[in-house]
């Protein structure tokens, strides 16, 4: 039986800047207009240093994306996510947030579990992270850790993270870690431990991450472009490698068309949300950009959200 899941409306936040921008007022103010206009998801990026190599964005080869261009310079601010993520989810009180996409073989496994069960509780569930392999060999290099073996890395913390969130005397052994009897409590409030979201092109390591740590994907690379396509070949292949796509859910970009006066067309915007839907899409991605001011923000984000809502007969 298929599970039923609601269609989701997310925004990514900006947490970085091409240059220092005296304060990020504006982020959370962002945050608290998209809560209060009812958008269901923030996303937020990852970058922990950079390197001088920002070509290599570009290059899929290591994980870019082709013609891509990295939207800062190395000394572009780039704001820690899983940190502000907590910093944000105190102020917003209803919306969800989810890394987009979060390094995780960085951090050390144990204290990644610890930071994200802790986020989980306090903000009552919001909690999911959206989890990748990168493309920069600069930010492994600089955590002494290997570039090339980053696939096995991140398959590492996952299995280390969703251990210590669903076992009480956790134990855990593998060539790079082992412990027994640990216990670490809170756990998350979801069940299962927090949400992890695969991002990745269509490929074995993609969809053996989805049928093992959860169908949750976020497409990237031509994927992303033709996912009308994409996404239904995923859900087959997580299905025959032993994932349970009952409930399977899928990151589409739903790009917003404006009218003759320079504004939203919100009619023309949702034209594709049907076909999305019925190709599995469950996660609408979207580039807002509302004033400045938290009410015309709101009022901004207001008719976009009512009209993603009718579209996909949640209204």
């Amino acid at each position: 039986m298929t599970e039923k899941v609601l269609p989701q409306l997310c925004a990514g936040l900006m947490s970085f800047a091409a240059e220092d921008p005296g304060g990020w007022t504006p982020m959370a103010t962002f945050a608290r207009a998209a809560d209060a206009a009812g958008v269901d998801c923030l996303l937020i990026s990852d970058h922990v240093v950079f390197g001088e190599q920002l070509e290599e964005y570009a290059k899929p080869e290591v994980g870019g994306s082709k013609g891509g261009t990295q939207p800062t310079g190395p000394d572009g601010h780039w704001l820690e996510p899983v940190t502000t993520i907590a910093w944000l989810a105190g102020q917003a009180m209803r919306v969800d947030f989810r890394t987009n996409i979060l390094l995780a073989a960085l951090r050390r496994p144990v204290v990644l579990a610890k930071m994200a069960a802790t986020i989980d509780v306090l903000s009552g569930g919001r909690l999911a992270l959206g989890v990748g392999v990168g493309w920069q060999a600069a930010e492994y290099e600089a955590a002494g850790l290997s570039f090339e073996g980053r696939g096995a890395l991140l398959d590492h913390a996952l299995e280390v993270c969703q251990t210590l969130w669903r076992e009480r005397q956790a134990s855990f052994s593998s060539d790079l870690l082992t412990f027994a009897n640990i216990h670490q409590m809170p756990k998350p409030l979801q069940p299962g431990g927090v949400p992890i979201w695969i991002s990745g092109t269509f490929r074995k390591s993609t969809v053996r991450r989805l049928a093992t740590f959860g169908a949750r994907w976020i497409p990237w690379g031509p994927d992303a472009g033709d996912i009308l396509n994409a996404a239904p070949r995923m859900r087959e292949a997580v299905a025959e490698a032993g994932g349970d796509t009952s409930g399977m859910r899928i990151v589409g970009n739903l790009g917003l068309r404006a009218g003759a006066d320079g504004k939203v067309d919100v009619a023309a915007s949702m034209e594709r949300v049907g076909a999305m839907l019925e190709a599995g899409v469950t996660d609408f991605s979207v580039r807002l950009d509302p004033p400045a001011d938290y009410d015309d923000a709101t009022a901004y984000m207001e008719p976009i959200v009512a009209g993603f809502r009718a579209a996909t007969r949640r209204d």
